[in-house]
C-alpha cells in the first residue's frame, strides 16, 4: 500500500521554484480571460488508491484545462494552476460571493514506485483526474550481481 500526506499551502514552498517556474509560463501563455487578477484558492482534492494505481481527483471547475500544470518531483505530486473569476457581462451586484478565484498549488507527498513516465491526467466534469501507475515493488526480492574477477588478466 502507498503512503501519502498532504503538503500544506505553507510547505509548498518546498517546491517554490517548481511553482515560480509554473505561474511564469501560465502568465506567458493564458489569454487574459483565463488569468487569475488575484487571490489565491484551494481546490479541493482526493488521493484513491487501487490495486495497480494512485489516483488523485481535484475539482476544476471554472478552470481551463490550459491554466493547470502537473509536476511529479521527488516523491512530490504538484499541481498548480489559475482559476479566473467569470468577467461579468453589463451592471450587477453581488450579494454573496462563496466561490473561490485566484493562483493555486497543491502538493502530495506519494511515497512508493510509480511508473511516472505512464502517468496520464484528464479533465472531466469538471475534475481533473492524475493516475500514476504503480511499479511492482522488489525490495526484499533476491538480486544476483555479477562479480568481476580483477585479479585475472582478460
Amino acid at each position: 500500500m502507498a503512503q501519502f500526506s498532504f503538503i500544506p499551502s505553507a510547505e509548498v514552498s518546498d517546491l517554490a521554484e517548481d511553482v515560480r517556474q509554473i505561474f511564469e509560463e501560465l502568465a506567458a501563455t493564458l489569454t487574459s480571460d483565463q488569468r487569475a487578477i488575484s487571490g489565491e484558492c484551494h481546490p479541493p482534492l482526493d488521493v484513491l488508491e487501487t490495486d495497480d494505481a494512485v489516483e488523485v481527483v481535484m475539482d476544476m471547475s471554472g478552470v481551463a484545462p490550459a491554466a493547470v500544470r502537473v509536476v511529479f518531483r521527488a516523491g512530490v505530486l504538484l499541481i498548480a494552476g489559475e482559476k479566473a473569476a467569470p468577467i461579468p457581462k453589463g451592471a450587477k451586484t453581488f450579494h454573496l460571493v462563496e466561490r473561490e478565484f485566484g493562483r493555486f498549488a497543491r502538493g502530495v507527498r506519494l511515497n512508493g514506485a510509480f511508473d511516472v513516465q505512464q502517468g496520464r491526467a484528464s479533465v472531466r466534469d469538471g475534475e481533473l483526474t492524475i493516475v500514476l501507475p504503480k511499479l511492482a515493488d522488489r525490495r526484499g526480492r533476491a538480486h544476483r550481481i555479477a562479480i568481476t574477477d580483477t585479479d585475472r588478466p582478460a
